[in-house]
This record gives structure tokens, sequence and C-alpha cells, in this order.
């Protein structure tokens, strides 16, 4: 039976987030949605050390942000981390979204990745230990 384990990964919003107009900058979504990812993959075992040794790492292919509430300065949120499925048998997607300080969604990812060979320059077949680090236990393929 698959099992499915949701990421949370906290960050307090801070001057450096926001853009002229006191918003977070839209590339900062970016930035902290790919923090959020790191912490899951480093926590699973699949760290930036692991990819240097294997020469195997994530690579995102696309990705689409849905804005819902603004997120203010000094506001402290958390960002959840789930698997989602395979558009294809090489191709994964990640569900991503951030919650505000009062519960309520700010804003939602949806995110294709693939595990990427470094050497080889092309996409794998993800492994059982690839799909650990990203949460998944006993996934079928």
């Amino acid at each position: 039976m698959t099992e499915i384990t949701k990421h949370s990964y906290s960050v307090l919003i801070t001057e450096k987030h926001l853009d002229t107009f006191g918003h977070v900058n839209n590339a900062t979504y970016l930035e902290l949605y790919e923090e959020a990812r790191w912490d899951l993959i480093t926590a699973g075992g699949w760290g930036l050390s692991e990819i240097k040794k294997r020469e195997i790492g994530p690579v995102v292919t696309s990705l689409n942000i849905q804005y819902k509430r603004e997120i203010k300065n000094r506001e402290e949120i958390v960002i959840e981390t789930i698997f989602d499925g395979f558009r294809n048998s090489k191709i994964l997607t990640l569900k991503q979204q951030m919650i505000n300080s009062d519960g309520a969604v700010a804003n939602t990812m949806s995110i294709e990745a693939g595990l990427f060979d470094l050497k080889n320059r092309r996409l794998l077949d993800p492994t059982d230990e690839w799909m650990r680090a990203l949460g998944v236990m006993n996934y079928e393929f």
C-alpha cells in the first residue's frame, strides 16, 4: 500500500522577500517553494552531497502558481509539499501550498519534475530511493 507523507516547512517572511509594493516578490515564491523542496529531499536522504556523489538529481520540467491571498511582512507561513502522482513514467507531480498565519491558503503551486542523470543529460525512471526522499513509500510504478 502506498504511503505518502506531507512535508511542512516554516518560513518567516521578511523585508528581503518583498517588492517595492510591499508584496512578496513573484520570483521569491519560486525561491521559497524550492527551499521547501530542498528541505524535503535532504531530510529524505537525497541532499546536495548525495546529488553530487550520484550525479543524479531533480529537475523541474514545468510549474504553475496560483495566487489567492496576500502574504504580509513578518508573517510566518508554512509551505506544504506532497507527491501528487505521475504525468508519465519519468515525470512526477508535486503539489505545494503556502499557508498564512491565520490558516488560509495564500497560494498553490503544481510542479512537474523528473530525476535527471547529470552525466548522461537525460531523465531517468524514478527509483525507490528517490521516491522515499519525496516522502512516498511502497509506490507501485
